[in-house]
């Protein structure tokens, strides 16, 4: 017998062609977070995620090229859930809130490991490491490029770096430890990135200030 997909809702914005149904989307990001945090990336199966999700493997395969896509899909998912893109009325208090919902992800054991996996399966297959960049890698970006865009109309984003400088110094840094050095990403990695990066919030305006010469003062 055929298997016949049942009909499913209008295309997603920004994928032309693709049909899915929201609900049975969620079912299958679920299925894979949960099998690749039990079986491993390596042994993680479209043929596994179509059976704990309940859906098709048609299915899958239709609205993702692969399971690292998949994956990916269910990564990113997770991150716009948890990380806000907070309005807090300045740079460096949006910066910190930003950071801290990153880092406080990245911790996570099985995030860092789909992390490692994706990008070495990146290396392997130049499609898949073109999509990791152009549509996973640069919502990251985009959601940092709100923030800054609200301190640019604030008037309280700092000349230097430029935006795109201080994302390479934010996401680099995320990467280098979850790839290379795996030391934390914690708190402590928080500030020394916020008093880099919103310099004046932290004590420049106030330098600035108290370093005025006091009138009637004979030095």
């Amino acid at each position: 017998m055929n298997d016949q997909p049942a009909p499913e809702a209008a295309p997603e914005p920004g994928r032309p062609g693709r049909r899915r149904s929201e609900a049975s989307r969620q079912a299958i990001l679920a299925a894979t977070s949960e099998l690749v945090a039990e079986v491993g990336y390596a042994n993680l199966t479209i043929e596994g995620i179509a059976a704990r999700s309940g859906t098709g493997k048609q299915t899958i395969y239709r609205w993702w090229p692969s399971k690292a896509d998949v994956l990916l899909d269910a990564l990113m998912t997770k991150a716009e859930l948890h990380i806000p893109i907070p309005d807090k009325g300045s740079y460096a208090d949006d910066l910190r809130a930003f950071l801290t919902a990153s880092f406080a992800l990245g911790r996570d054991r099985r995030i860092m490991d789909i992390q490692r996996a994706l990008m070495a399966h990146a290396q392997l297959d130049e499609d898949f490491g073109r999509r990791l960049r152009t549509e996973a890698l640069q919502r990251r970006r985009d959601a940092l490029a709100v923030i800054q865009g609200r301190a640019r109309d604030r008037g309280d984003l700092p000349p230097s770096p430029s935006p795109g400088t201080a994302a390479d110094l934010v996401f680099g840094v995320i990467w280098y430890r979850v790839l290379v050095t795996h030391q934390p990403l914690d708190q402590a990695l928080v500030d020394e990135l916020v008093a880099m990066l919103a310099p004046a919030a932290n004590g420049g305006r106030r330098r600035t200030t108290s370093s005025r010469p006091r009138q009637g003062s004979n030095g």
